[in-house]
This record gives structure tokens, sequence and C-alpha cells, in this order.
């Protein structure tokens, strides 16, 4: 089931982004971008849990995954995929194909029509299979003087409506 978080989610999805990120950027980043990252992205956003467009994956009582979307504040039409994550014992299972294809209806069905994603490198097979085209890498700002290498992505959202 697809549902959207509340602040009340809020410490089961800190443990699941501390759990998960960890895990899945290990292959994909060296330890000096991690240890400077991990600490930035492998948290729960409160703002973005209550903000109505971000979502939870829930299997067996519990979240395995999370993400959600928001507007561009200088593109109309447009919207970003916001910190996605799966739980790392649950990969392969449907769970993220099933957070992103709910994450697209409702971004279409609020006039959006297109998903930009800075995913991480790891991710970028995931996201293309359901999707979006890749534009090129591209540098994160977590905080000055600290970037994050991700891939920026795209989603036609009518043509994936089609």
């Amino acid at each position: 089931m697809v549902r959207p978080t509340t602040g009340a989610d809020l410490a089961e999805v800190d443990v699941l982004l501390a759990r998960a990120y960890p895990k899945l950027l290990k292959a994909a980043y060296p330890p000096s971008v991690l240890v400077t990252a991990l600490p930035l992205i492998a948290r729960a956003q409160p703002a973005l849990l209550a903000s109505g467009s971000y979502y939870a994956v829930e299997r067996d009582g519990r979240i395995a995954g999370v993400g959600g979307w928001t507007r561009d504040r200088a593109v109309p039409g447009r919207g970003h995929v916001r910190h996605v994550a799966t739980d790392d014992r649950e990969l392969r299972q449907g769970v993220g194909r099933a957070l992103l294809s709910h994450i697209a209806a409702e971004a279409f069905a609020a006039g959006l029509r297109e998903l930009e994603c800075w995913a991480t490198r790891n991710a970028v097979p995931f996201y293309a299979a359901i999707g979006f085209a890749e534009e090129g890498p591209m540098e994160v700002q977590l905080q000055p003087g600290i970037t994050f290498p991700a891939v920026r992505m795209r989603l036609d959202l009518k043509q994936a409506a089609g």
C-alpha cells in the first residue's frame, strides 16, 4: 500500500534512510564522498514528510520504501523527485516501482508535465527502466563545500501516463 507520510513517520523513515543509504551507495561512491554526504542525506526531512507529496510503501505493517515530489519553484510544470529510498531488504520486489508509479501519477494529476530526478549513480538503471531519460552527470550541493555526484534524469509525465 502506498500512502502519504505524516510527521508521525519521522522516526521510522529516519531509521530506513540511515540503514539503507550506506548499504546501497557503498558500491557506487568512494568512502571519501560517503563520509561527508551520508550524515546529510541519510536523515528524514520533517517538512517533506508533512508536505502531502511524500509517500511511504507499507508492507507487513512497516515502511519498505519512501519518496515523493515537489514543484520546481522556477520552472512551471516541472517537479523534482525527492528523497527516494527502498529498504535494502526489499530490493527488486516492486517497492520502488510502485512508489515511482504513484509519484508520477500524483504529480501528473497535480498538473506537472515533467519530473526531474537527481539520481544516485547506482539508481540510474532503475530510473531508466521506468522511463526516465539520462541527461548527464551533475554535482548536488548539500552544504557549502560539500557536493554529491549524481545523474540528472527526466521523465515526460504525459508520455508516461499515455
